[in-house]
């Protein structure tokens, strides 16, 4: 072999190296998957989001939860029997209030148990999705987020409560249609939130609940940790599977520098005196 033919394969196998790492990244998840679904009789579905890096411009783009995404869970919950639970991975900052609402109540009319895993956040959409479960389980450094709608770059309720402090004479018209917007928007983010929330909880107790998470009680960004969650009467639990936590090693997040983080990938002890 010639140091021309050796030149050619080496730039083949650079070139192959990220289809062949995705693909090992590919099977070891549906491996675990696998493994899961068999020692929980159940049906895995993972909704995770990352933050990906564009090919050639360099910046970054931010996934949400939209229509395609409701499209496929709405799909693996349907070829789930009825007696099946089914067993869903959280991981995103939320995203369109639409496609979170079909997926929260796709769930919500499955008949078997339904438990949905939060190994570190699952925000705003993510939240309203994770509502529709009998039971949230989540790391203790894990958090949710409030539901509160959002227009644009502005909080529905801040909108409302920045027009009301001023003379309506005084406000623009496109000011005032997006107040009117807002109003709608957080009564229909509320009533659905109470909709969610009805067989778990009592009529008071689920209005409270969706007033809390709906109407800009905090900011959009505000972290619902366990405790806060379980202070709210929210069906948590911390007990949440190593291999739940193992998943989210095959998602990546795409590095193109030196990572932020890093360390040594095995257990530290104490050595024993």
């Amino acid at each position: 072999m010639t140091g021309t033919d050796i030149f050619w394969l080496l730039l083949i196998f650079i070139a192959l190296q990220p289809l062949i790492k995705k693909k090992a990244l590919e099977f070891g998840r549906k491996r675990l998957i696998a493994k899961i679904e068999q020692s929980r009789g159940s049906r895995m579905i993972l909704l995770v989001h990352r933050q990906e890096t564009m090919a050639l411009l360099g910046f970054p783009v931010f996934r949400f939860i939209d229509i395609h995404d409701s499209e496929e869970v709405i799909r693996a919950i349907h070829l789930t029997g009825d007696d099946v639970p089914i067993d869903m991975v959280l991981h995103t900052p939320g995203g369109l209030v639409l496609p979170s609402l079909q997926i929260a109540r796709a769930l919500a009319r499955h008949p078997a148990k339904v438990t949905v895993f939060v190994p570190h956040y699952a925000m705003s959409g993510g939240t309203l999705i994770a509502l529709a479960a009998d039971e949230i389980v989540m790391s203790q450094d894990a958090v949710l987020g409030p539901v509160d709608p959002q227009l644009g770059q502005y909080p529905a309720a801040s909108l409302l409560r920045a027009v009301a402090k001023k003379n309506v004479a005084d406000v623009e018209d496109r000011t005032l249609i997006l107040a009117d917007q807002a109003e709608k928007a957080i009564v229909e983010v509320r009533h659905s939130v109470q909709e969610l929330l009805a067989e778990r909880f009592s009529p008071e107790k689920a209005g409270e609940l969706a007033r809390l998470l709906s109407e800009g009680t905090w900011t959009h960004d505000y972290a619902i940790t366990f405790d806060t969650a379980k202070a709210l009467g929210l069906p948590v639990s911390p007990e949440i599977p190593t291999e739940i936590l193992s998943l989210m090693e095959f998602f990546p997040q795409p590095v193109r520098q030196v990572p932020s983080v890093e360390y040594l990938p095995f257990p530290r002890r104490t050595k024993p005196s």
